[in-house]
């Protein structure tokens, strides 16, 4: 594998894409494009993705469109199709990652399987100090991360740890519950056999566990990326869910149907 496609969705957030982005400036493998899939912000968006764009190490391109309510799915679709890696990973514009994050990913890639890293919970509170004095966490020390624990400033310790080990990584190959793209690495050509983001997920809710449902179903198995690969996510309020039970109800009727494979209206429509 060679240049990874870094997908980072992101909506009217600037500082907190900024971090994000600032961290993948820091990374230690650097054969990485950066591809901005912005569900619609408004200008101040634009005009801080050039303004990264000149410092950036790494290809960095902005994906576009027009603010119509919530469709991640939609514009992560539109970002994978001018994407030029072979490797897909999706995080939020929210998340910082650490220096060995795309390192680590690239170890654990695998043909025939995605890879499903978690995160930490910044709190509200060390959220607004983190961005208001522009901390870089991605830089900070063990210590301080015990430090805020016991500070109530994040919520966990242990995905912080990591373990090499490969044989737990790969127990449960059919486990969907909690594959979540703040943090999923995918193969290009997995993704566009199943036809990517479903885009009649409209709103917020379940638009990618009904990607990894369709993977599975389409024979990719699960590979652990926790104990590896962990984002720091920042805190956030909750997204508008009146569409929740609609796309959970969507969701349960494909997860009992092992023949469902295709999006409906998928990235061949974007």
């Amino acid at each position: 594998m060679n240049l990874i496609s870094v997908i980072i969705t992101t909506y009217n957030w600037e500082s907190a894409l900024e971090a994000c982005v600032r961290s993948l400036f820091a990374q230690q493998d650097l054969n990485f494009e950066i591809i901005i899939a912005d569900d619609g912000s408004k200008v101040a968006t634009t005009e801080l993705v050039e303004k990264l764009r000149l410092e950036s190490p790494a290809p960095l391109k902005h994906c576009f469109h027009e603010d119509k309510g919530f469709r991640a799915g939609t514009i992560r679709n539109k970002a994978v199709a001018i994407s030029s890696g072979e490797y897909l990973l999706f995080i939020d514009g929210d998340c910082v990652l650490f220096p060995h994050f795309i390192k680590r990913h690239r170890q654990l890639a695998a043909r025939g399987h995605f890879v499903a890293g978690n995160r930490v919970l910044l709190s509200q509170s060390f959220t607004e100090i983190v961005l208001k004095t522009q901390l870089p966490l991605h830089q900070q020390s063990r210590v301080s991360f015990i430090k805020w624990r016991f500070q109530g400033y994040i919520n966990r310790l242990l995905p912080l740890i990591y373990l090499p080990f490969e044989s737990f990584r790969l127990r449960h190959p059919q486990r969907w519950q909690k594959a979540m793209t703040c943090n999923l690495a995918i193969w290009k050509n997995d993704f566009i056999a199943v036809n990517g983001f479903d885009q009649l997920f409209e709103g917020w809710g379940y638009e990618d566990s009904d990607l990894v449902i369709r993977l599975i179903h389409n024979g990719i198995k699960r590979k652990e990326g926790r104990f590896a690969v962990p984002v720091l996510h920042l805190w956030h309020k909750h997204n508008d869910r009146t569409t929740e039970q609609e796309n959970y109800q969507r969701l349960m009727e494909r997860l009992n149907n092992p023949k469902f494979i295709r999006a409906e209206q998928g990235i061949e429509t974007s």
